[in-house]
């Protein structure tokens, strides 16, 4: 049984992956429309690559220098020297993931403008299709990674065999290198991607627009290239590495407790797992979690040529909350059979406690609630035909400065009730199963990412391909249904930033937990 779990999740991962190359090969497979939309989807994607290119040059400087930088303090603190190269291949995985994003993004836009051509359904076929292949290409690397090298690790310093927490603690030190590694591109990739992409956005509409009074996306404005191109590199790189890392983190963070919480019961349980269930248990959720995703894209269809923005919507929510229900059940199942039926945990202020496993799977409902609010609240704020957005487009029948004012009151409106749930889910989860009841709750919000980065990358796909339609004068049909995708694209990517958001706050909470529970620290 141990042997077996220990493996499952790097199968979950290959599993995810084999599909994500299935799905690759039916999205290239699909009609690439004629030569000038061809022309156009090259430019887009030799520019994106040439940003990347020149990204990835400085970063791997960066990985040099910071790689040196560790192996000197592994040196001096008498530490392994195996966390530099956990270190460099996180930082390998997590460039790899945001880079391969992108390419079956700009691959897939122009698929998405000739399907237009068909039927809307088709259309949103392909679009979402390249977002598959996104999300499980990011989850199933980041989870096959960590896994692998927490295998490795684990028979390399402990024979494959429990035999004490100091010695797992040994194992996750070297496995943190993998972490830092992704988390490091993460940075580069989001904050050099954004400023890119919204640089490149403000041009093309000032050249356009406001110089030469012209439509968004016309094919006489040549920055409506570099447009489309930050909608890539900041939109699918940057967040596919930002999630990745986030990913790997959070999963990082829980297995660290996890081994404390092993700590607070003695240093050693009996279990089905080799004694170390409480250290598998957020590798597997992971896991679970990517064949969950894989069937929530399933469900992501439309059948009417007829549709209308909300029945686009409808379809991700369809697959979107199928996944966070599916990963509710699945925690029930994997907390109940991988963790003690109760538990010892140490509280600040309160020493140890006893604690029920069942109160450890309401932690992870916590996280999966704060996953679901964090959509609900983007959608009500963000989604077309809204009450917020409706009363916005009043304001802005008086003039430009009013429709500033509103968008801007309704942006702070928005984050109070996304506040008073983090504000919750931090102390129910922290009440329910301490520390580690914290790291599970964002362990089981991430689950759902390779769910949620495929209809993330579904919105900058679905907006290029509106790009390449009017920039290669295609009939208004086209147009008007690569419009429909593009206008639900805009509220998935304020969904998706939500939840990048929401993952970094929680998995920052959780590394803090860990840190504090390492160091010893008996009071904040």
């Amino acid at each position: 049984m141990e042997s077996m779990m220990i493996w499952m999740p790097i199968a979950m991962a290959v599993l995810g992956l084999a599909y994500m190359l299935v799905k690759k090969s039916w999205v290239m497979k699909q009609d690439a429309g004629d030569g000038k939309m061809k022309e156009i989807s090259d430019h887009i994607y030799e520019g994106a690559i040439a940003f990347l290119n020149a990204e990835y040059r400085l970063l791997a400087i960066f990985v040099v220098g910071a790689s040196i930088v560790l192996a000197g303090i592994a040196f001096y603190m008498d530490s392994t020297y195996l966390i530099v190269v956990a270190f460099v291949i996180g930082a390998i995985f997590s460039a790899f993931a945001g880079n391969m994003g992108m390419k079956i993004a700009t691959k897939t836009n122009v698929r998405t403008t000739q399907a237009a051509k068909t039927s809307l359904p088709n259309a949103l076929k392909v679009s979402f299709g390249g977002g598959t292949v996104m999300g499980l290409g990011v989850a199933g690397l980041a989870v096959l990674g960590l896994t692998a090298f927490f295998i490795f690790f684990f028979h390399h310093f402990m024979d494959g065999v429990w035999t004490s927490t100091t010695d797992m603690t040994v194992v996750l030190e070297a496995l943190a290198g993998f972490s830092l590694g992704a988390e490091s591109i993460a940075l580069f990739a989001r904050v050099g991607g954004g400023i890119y992409t919204k640089a490149a956005d403000v041009g093309a509409d000032l050249a356009g627009k406001v110089q030469a009074d012209i439509p968004e996306d016309d094919p006489r404005n040549p920055a409506t290239i570099a447009d489309n191109v930050g909608d890539n590199v900041g939109d699918v790189a940057g967040m596919g590495a930002d999630l990745f890392g986030s990913y790997v983190a959070t999963v990082l963070a829980a297995m660290v407790l996890g081994n404390y919480v092993i700590k607070d019961m003695g240093g050693a349980i009996q279990d089905a797992f080799g004694g170390i269930g409480p250290i598998l248990l957020p590798m597997s959720i992971a896991g679970v979690g990517i064949i969950i995703s894989l069937i929530g894209t399933l469900l992501v269809k439309i059948s009417s040529n007829d549709a209308k923005e909300a029945d686009v919507q409808k379809a991700l929510n369809i697959g979107n909350w199928a996944s966070i229900a599916m990963v509710a059940a699945a925690c029930y199942v994997l907390v109940t059979w991988m963790l003690p039926e109760t538990m010892q945990m140490d509280f600040f202020g309160e020493g140890l406690q006893d604690i029920s496993s069942m109160r450890v799977f309401y932690a992870c409902l916590v996280g999966l609630v704060v996953g679901a609010g964090i959509s609900a609240f983007t959608e009500y704020y963000t989604g077309l035909g809204s009450k917020p957005i409706l009363k916005i487009v009043q304001q802005s029948s008086t003039g430009a400065g009013t429709n500033i004012i509103a968008g801007l009151a309704t942006g702070m409106i928005s984050t109070f009730s996304s506040v008073l749930l983090f504000a919750a889910a931090i102390w129910s989860s922290y009440a329910l199963a301490g520390f580690y009841g914290v790291a599970l709750a964002a362990s089981a919000m991430m689950a759902t990412t390779a769910m949620q980065l495929a209809i993330d990358a579904f919105g900058p796909i679905a907006d290029n391909a509106g790009g390449i339609a009017e920039m290669s004068e295609q009939d208004p049909i086209v147009r008007e249904r690569t419009d429909i995708l593009d206008a639900v694209g805009n509220t998935t990517a304020a969904t998706g930033k939500g939840f990048a958001i929401a993952s970094a706050a929680l998995t920052s909470l959780a590394l803090f937990a860990a840190y504090v529970t390492f160091t010893g620290i008996d009071g904040i």
